[in-house]
């Protein structure tokens, strides 16, 4: 599935502009140590947490996206740093129980 139709199915807001591209499962986490050592390379981060180190994490592991939950927003220099390393950030207004239950709905894993 394609970035942009999971943000059309899931009603996520993208934060900053992306390579539309398919992604390969999911992975949630707001632990940075948990997602380098179990991360999936072109996955979907789910997470609560807004800080640099996520998208330096993020860019070592590869991941396809970051989507922050619960209405979470990072800020400005967070954005700019993710254009940098080609990460497409996302927002949802769901928990990340209620995500990933709607992510499971629809086959990804």
């Amino acid at each position: 599935m394609k970035l942009s139709e999971l943000a059309k199915k899931t009603d996520l807001k993208s934060l900053n502009k992306f390579t539309d591209k398919d992604f390969e499962g999911v992975y949630i986490s707001d632990m940075v140590s948990d997602i380098i050592t179990m991360g999936k390379p072109n996955a979907l981060l789910i997470t609560l947490q807004t800080h640099k180190s996520l998208i330096a994490t993020g860019n070592l592991v590869d991941v396809a996206a970051i989507v922050f939950a619960k209405g979470k927003m990072p800020a400005n220099d967070v954005i700019q740093l993710a254009d940098k390393a080609g990460i497409a950030l996302f927002v949802s207004e769901l928990d990340t129980w209620t995500m990933a239950s709607k992510l499971f709905a629809l086959g990804i894993r």
